[in-house]
């Protein structure tokens, strides 16, 4: 029924009686998210992988993954257990409403940004029926399903007065044209053209209106403003996805291209669909948004609880958490040697200044290595590029043990290496597009296997998910220390809770093994005593004191293997 409303009117919001809504107690710092493309993860035939310890190459030409490969979400539902199994909590679909046709051939809407009705799910990825019982099967296995939205900017639903593309210029509105689609956009609400800004492409992306006011390329800006027309169009869209919360039990919501809806439509709209959650009976729905800026930035949309002033006006963010994109820039070069260690160092320090006054903003940022879009980046290229098995498992288990929520782009746990002039270079299927007997979701590859292992000492270990995290000092001789400069070296940090510690060490060099000191707290532990590898070597270190007696140091020694990752307590 839900696949063919057309209107608002016909949505009915009151929670559905007799129905449970999931509810899950872990705190989203404790999730592990895997991102996928809905069209790139799996399609409706029944495959199987090949067994290997090896790494596989994503499937599909650049021609190919141009265009809808048949990925569903009925295929996701089979393979719940092959993403559990990798140890995550938590997935994060990639748009699934109805979208446009592409006008060009050459290159389909397969990602879903691209909306066209609200109200429905693409039927190129199944029904509304198959997103119901994907959640339901997720929850079973004590899984939260986040679904990407877009509140932004619609598709490409209508075009200017005379057919011609516009450009921004200095807040000027275009006359309206007509509806690309004589029943389209749904709701039928939508199908207003004062809802739309009308003020043409952004073509400065990082300048004040115009990144807030103008059209996300060919995709057409919503009119997210103060005005009477836009605080109905806001109504609009929280009312839309209300409704699949209350249909199919979403568990959060990842907001796509914050930055180009500004500050007081993203409150409004947080604001409001966490209301309803927790009219729903769900306390932890996370909303976290795409935004491709700095700190400062980050700080002016996330914090439900913190105030500042937009205008006269009080406003209460309402996003609780944005992607780390500063960490993205940062990470992936350090691990593999190519940035001196100081700039991931300085990137927490970063954060310990935010937290001055943004409270615990680094404990909840979405952290991830690849990502779908690489903004702004014209060679794209995933972490696994031109990286080995053991640098891919050491960037994903930084991420498991560090500050943050992690996240993982589908395949990089099959490493998944796709470069090249274009996104369907990173966008690779996970099953065989020539091949129909074939997928390449093998639990048996060595990437895979580390991972899961990891993230199960995360899932086992408090102090991983909720200590305070400290770089530590390292020293080759055991008597003068220091962070790290340069390349390679012992990346080292911890994670204190209470009265524990859990020490995570790297060497980042590809070729020598590396034996460093690494300092440890002294408050927690004493000479003598012995930590014990959780994970990356087996038995225990000895806690050493300093030979200097007035030098109240204590650390342990490590002797690491070239890209050797361990876990200690």
């Amino acid at each position: 029924m839900g696949q063919y409303l057309r209107s608002l009117s016909e949505i009915d919001l009151a929670p559905i009686p007799g129905k449970h809504y999931w509810h899950c107690n872990r705190e989203w710092r404790e999730e592990f998210i895997y991102f996928m493309l809905v069209d790139r993860f799996h399609d409706e035939l029944q495959r199987k992988p090949v067994s290997s310890r090896e790494r596989a190459r994503g499937s599909g030409t650049p021609s190919q993954l141009r265009k809808f490969c048949g990925g569903t979400l009925n295929g996701i539902t089979r393979h719940l257990d092959y993403i559990r199994g990798l140890g995550c909590t938590a997935l994060w679909l990639s748009p699934i409403f109805e979208n446009n046709d592409a006008p060009n051939r050459d290159s389909d809407k397969y990602h879903g940004y691209a909306i066209q009705n609200y109200l429905a799910i693409d039927p190129r990825f199944g029904t509304k029926d198959d997103l119901v019982d994907l959640v339901a099967q997720a929850h079973h296995r004590d899984m939260r399903v986040f679904l990407d939205v877009v509140a932004n900017h619609s598709g490409d639903n209508w075009f200017y007065l005379g057919n011609e593309a516009k450009t921004y210029d200095s807040g000027r509105e275009y006359p309206f044209g007509s509806w690309r689609h004589a029943e389209r956009p749904l709701p039928i609400e939508l199908r207003n053209p004062n809802y739309y800004g009308r003020k043409g492409e952004i073509r400065n992306w990082d300048v004040l209106p115009e990144t807030q006011d103008g059209d996300f390329l060919s995709l057409k800006g919503f009119r997210n403003d103060e005005s009477a027309d836009g605080l109905v169009l806001q109504e609009i869209m929280i009312k839309a996805h209300c409704y699949w919360m209350r249909e199919a039990d979403i568990d959060g919501f990842r907001m796509d291209a914050v930055k180009h809806m500004g500050e007081l439509a993203i409150a409004r709209f947080c604001s409001s669909i966490r209301e309803y959650a927790y009219l729903l009976g769900k306390r932890w729905f996370m909303l976290f948004g795409e935004l491709v800026a700095g700190d400062a930035a980050a700080s002016r949309y996330i914090g439900p609880n913190t105030a500042t002033h937009v205008g006269n006006k009080t406003v209460y963010y309402g996003l609780d958490s944005v992607l780390d994109f500063m960490l993205y820039w940062t990470l992936p070069a350090v691990i593999k040697g190519d940035r001196p260690p100081a700039d991931v160092v300085n990137r927490y320090e970063a954060l310990r200044e935010n937290a001055l006054n943004r409270g615990e903003m680094g404990r909840y940022l979405v952290t991830f290595l690849d990502n779908h879009d690489q903004i702004g980046v014209e060679f794209k290229k995933r972490f696994a590029a031109g990286a080995t098995d053991k640098q891919v498992i050491a960037g994903v288990g930084y991420l498991l043990c560090a500050l943050g929520t992690p996240c993982i782009y589908y395949g990089t746990e099959q490493g998944f290496s796709g470069e090249g002039f274009g996104d369907e270079y990173i966008r690779e299927a996970m099953f065989d597009l020539d091949d129909t007997t074939r997928n390449l979701l093998n639990p048996h590859c060595s990437i895979y296997e580390e991972i899961a292992k990891i993230a199960r000492v995360n899932q086992g270990q408090e102090t991983l998910r909720f200590g305070r995290m400290y770089f530590r000092e390292i020293s080759g001789n055991g008597v003068d220390f220091g962070l790290p400069q340069g390349q390679p070296c012992t990346l080292a940090f911890s994670r204190v809770l209470a009265s524990q510690e859990i020490v995570i060490a790297y060497n980042t060099s590809t070729t020598e093994r590396r034996t460093d000191f690494v300092i440890v707290d002294n408050r927690i532990h004493q000479r003598g005593e012995g930590l014990k590898f959780l994970y990356g070597a087996e038995g225990t270190v000895e806690v050493l004191s300093h030979p200097d007696p007035g030098n109240q140091s204590l650390f342990v020694r490590l002797e690491l293997d070239p890209m050797q990752f361990v876990i200690l307590r």
